[in-house]
């Protein structure tokens, strides 16, 4: 799918989740179009990456990957986490965030950038150049533009 489709595509349920959790449309953007490839590829409609750990109840899709484990790339096989649709997807994740105390710190950040740091220093990917990655595709697609910025007090 083209980069304006896909992010037209998820941008009104990007922006509704930063209005409801302050998590930066620019970050649920970028994390979408690097972890499927721009949708090319989303198994069970897992926008996100996000694993199937034995604390999840819901249905889970097995998928070949690739994590970075002691310094070195390595292929294989993980189960992930499924969802009915796309948006279950992305209330799955903003879930994933509220209730995971490694993630509390990110929700002092402010802007997508200081997220995509926050969010891979508190362990989300296995690549350690995560952020980075996160950083160039908000950037290459300028989607800082798509968040929401608070309201000023006068």
């Amino acid at each position: 799918m083209p980069p304006s489709a896909f992010i037209a595509m998820l941008l009104p349920a990007a922006q509704a989740l930063q209005r409801a959790h302050g998590i930066p449309t620019s970050l649920t953007l970028a994390q979408a179009a690097l972890e499927t490839g721009w949708g090319e590829h989303a198994p069970g409609n897992n926008l996100f990456g996000i694993k199937a750990d034995a604390a999840w109840k819901g249905k889970a899709v097995d998928v070949t990957t690739h994590e970075v484990l002691g310094g070195k790339r390595v292929k294989m096989v993980c189960k992930f986490r499924s969802y009915p649709t796309l948006a279950d997807s992305i209330a799955d994740r903003a879930d994933f965030f509220l209730k995971n105390p490694r993630y509390k710190d990110c929700f002092k950040q402010r802007g997508g950038e200081a997220w995509a740091h926050a969010v891979a220093e508190a362990g989300y990917a296995t690549d350690p150049s995560y952020a980075k990655s996160l950083i160039a595709v908000m950037r290459g697609r300028n989607m800082a533009q798509y968040d929401i910025l608070p309201a000023v007090k006068p």
